[in-house]
């Protein structure tokens, strides 16, 4: 099984800083295996909590390569919840990727572990009678500290249901569980490792040079 790694990291990092540079970006050094996966971006500041700045990825199995190309840009540039990154935030940036695996129909919307599984769920608004779904990776409920229950409404609410919540509401859902690999890198950490494998730091157009 293909897990979650260092080189990831670094290859979204790289799209990143090639995209500010106006330049194409080294090849990765991991192989082009088929995963479902998710770039997240998050902002740290005075080593304060880290801030979601953007997190897109696909539930459908994409090339590892390809996929991390154009999800680490589309996490940063178009997640509509957020402003685009900007180059001058690079050095107080981390990057997760996360690779999915293991997908499971549940029996009921109840039917998982928070901090092991991510869900996805579905279902049938009753309102406007369309589909709508959802998910949160398996990292979200528990850095939230939520209740599965919680978690649920909140993943209705992100699905975009602004109605009222009830328990045969939450008894119609469609809900498959799944788990993930991950790997975080922080920007400091990324200046290292491109400084030894490379020879020298990253410069980027519209950013301070790195001190790290």
């Amino acid at each position: 099984m293909v897990s979650a790694n260092q080189e990831m990291a670094v290859y979204c990092f790289d799209t990143l800083v090639a995209h500010y540079n106006s330049e194409e970006a080294p090849p990765p050094a991991f192989d082009a295996g088929q995963h479902p996966l998710f770039v997240t971006w998050k902002k740290v500041v005075n080593g304060s909590e880290p801030r979601l700045r953007g997190c897109i990825g696909t539930l459908e199995a994409r090339c590892l390569i390809n996929g991390f190309k154009d999800y680490a840009l589309t996490s940063a540039l178009r997640d509509r919840r957020f402003p685009p990154i900007q180059a001058k935030e690079l050095p107080f940036l981390e990057c997760t990727v996360s690779i999915l695996t293991d997908y499971e129909n549940a029996n009921n919307y109840l039917d998982w572990e928070v901090g092991t599984h991510g869900i996805i769920i579905e279902f049938t608004d009753p309102d406007y009678n369309t589909r709508r779904s959802a998910t949160y990776l398996p990292e979200v409920a528990a850095h939230e500290g939520w209740t599965k229950i919680e978690a649920i409404d909140s993943l209705m609410r992100k699905a975009g249901y602004n109605g009222t919540i009830t328990e045969s509401m939450r008894k119609r859902i469609r809900l498959t569980r799944y788990q993930s690999t991950i790997f975080t890198m922080h920007y400091s950490d990324y200046v290292t490792y491109v400084r030894a494998n490379r020879g020298s730091a990253p410069s980027i157009n519209g950013a301070m040079p790195a001190n790290f």
